[in-house]
């Protein structure tokens, strides 16, 4: 691979790293200002805290590893994925982290008001069952993942596989502590409405 081709993957990565979460940023402001409060952006409790210690390490490596990674990190099997790939790698990376960054942009229209990023156990917001949450009860996560898979599509080093596995477990986590929290608020209508979605995928079956 040339310097242009890796530079310009480099950018792919950490450009849209910083795009998604100044968009989010950008949500949260939005969301903020229609409530009139925080949309729970302050964690509550020690393991919600250590989850955003995650999160921060997982942001701060999807940023940065465009700026770290001049090479594949001297690996071997890095290198031969990068040659094999290109250039349909680098079509498939890059539809996957455009595809996935606009997929997000349909998930925080089809949220509104009610998106949030933290839990706050005396809120009782709605049961969004609308667009992409008519299939998946985390369209979010999951659009994460596809963002970040097309990093390791792009620059596949033992960071970006890194990144994507640390931000898996953060996601099941969480996304396991958000659907107490809905069950709690929602009861047998969340019940309901697990049964007919899968966590990260949809069921088909």
């Amino acid at each position: 691979m040339t310097d242009n081709a890796l530079l310009f993957r480099r950018a792919v990565v950490s450009g849209f790293a910083f795009i998604y979460w100044g968009g989010v940023l950008i949500q949260a402001r939005r969301v903020r200002k229609k409530i009139g409060r925080s949309p729970n952006l302050k964690p509550r409790g020690t393991k919600e805290k250590v989850l955003w210690l995650g999160w921060l390490l997982v942001i701060s490596a999807w940023m940065g590893q465009g700026f770290v990674n001049g090479n594949t990190t001297g690996c071997s099997v890095c290198r031969l994925m990068v040659e094999a790939l290109n250039p349909v790698g680098l079509a498939a990376g890059l539809g996957l982290t455009v595809a996935g960054y606009a997929s997000t942009l349909w998930c925080y229209a089809a949220m509104g008001d009610a998106w949030r990023i933290g839990i706050n156990s005396g809120e009782k917001n709605i049961l969004v069952n609308r667009g992409p949450y008519r299939l998946v009860r985390h369209p979010i996560y999951l659009f994460q993942i596809v963002m970040l898979a097309g990093g390791v599509i792009l620059l596949p080093t033992i960071l970006s596989c890194a990144i994507l596995l640390v931000h898996l477990l953060c996601v099941l986590i969480k996304a396991v502590d958000e659907e107490r929290y809905l069950l709690s608020v929602h009861g047998e209508a969340y019940r309901a409405f697990m049964a007919k979605t899968g966590r990260l995928l949809p069921k088909f079956w």
